[in-house]
């Protein structure tokens, strides 16, 4: 699984410079120099993380980042900001407005590609292999066996999917168009009642034991915006 990254930058020089070592590195990377079009690609592309230039198009860096951190979908979205600003008051404004880190230009592209990699293991550990870890539920994504408190969870194919896409990207809420999406595939048609239907069973058998009690809900329902899995928000039942 290649992570993916989606580049806020509007300088050419800097996109070609950024986006060829990033790419050697395998990653995937989306390209934009505009603030407002780097809002819809994040709902859209749904990045793992967004490097973003503070000086660009239409929106500002800073507020690009308010808005991805005021939005359930990409509240949690790792974000580093890239900019020439080096006054320690710039720094902690971005730090504060929700970026997880800060890099000054002129910058080390071998250095920018390590900080993105540091920040995904420790904010997206599902993108640097092995297992899938959240809650006390555990995957093998190899021997596609599930457990949780070391107790195996028996699930679907369509929910191992669903799963699997909830544990690379825990905390983050995703809509019923965007879970199509990713676990259906955009080429095949399914009302979004079946994700209702899914969400369900996978709720179901994650929550239930062998003695047949209920385990705390880590499958979250938010209201007026998706799906989540997450050990922090209210529950509310679909």
């Amino acid at each position: 699984m290649r992570p993916k990254i989606l580049l806020v930058e509007d300088d050419p020089h800097l996109v070609e410079l950024i986006s060829y070592n990033l790419e050697k590195e395998n990653f995937d990377v989306i390209r934009t120099g505009d603030g407002e079009e780097a809002l819809v690609l994040a709902q859209e592309e749904k990045p793992d993380l967004v490097i973003l230039d503070w000086m660009i198009a239409n929106l500002s860096g800073i507020e690009v980042c308010r808005r991805l951190r005021r939005a359930p979908a990409t509240a949690n979205l790792p974000i580093v900001m890239l900019t020439a600003r080096v006054e320690e008051a710039d720094r902690i404004r971005g730090l504060e407005t929700g970026a997880d880190d800060y890099v000054t230009k002129p910058f080390s592209p071998r250095e920018l590609v390590a900080r993105i990699r540091a920040l995904l293991r420790r904010l997206r550990p599902a993108l640097s292999g092995g297992n899938l870890d959240y809650a006390g539920i555990s995957m093998d994504t190899a021997s596609h066996k599930v457990t949780r408190d070391g107790q195996p969870v028996q699930l679907g194919p369509t929910e191992f999917r669903l799963l699997r896409h909830f544990l690379e990207h825990p905390g983050r809420v995703f809509s019923r168009e965007q879970l199509l999406d990713s676990v259906w595939g955009r080429d095949v048609y399914v009302e979004q009642r079946t994700v209702d239907v899914h969400i369900r069973r996978l709720r179901k058998a994650v929550n239930a034991t062998a003695g047949g009690e209920e385990l705390p809900d880590v499958i979250r329902t938010v209201r007026s915006a998706g799906y989540a899995l997450d050990v922090e928000l209210e529950p509310v039942r679909a």
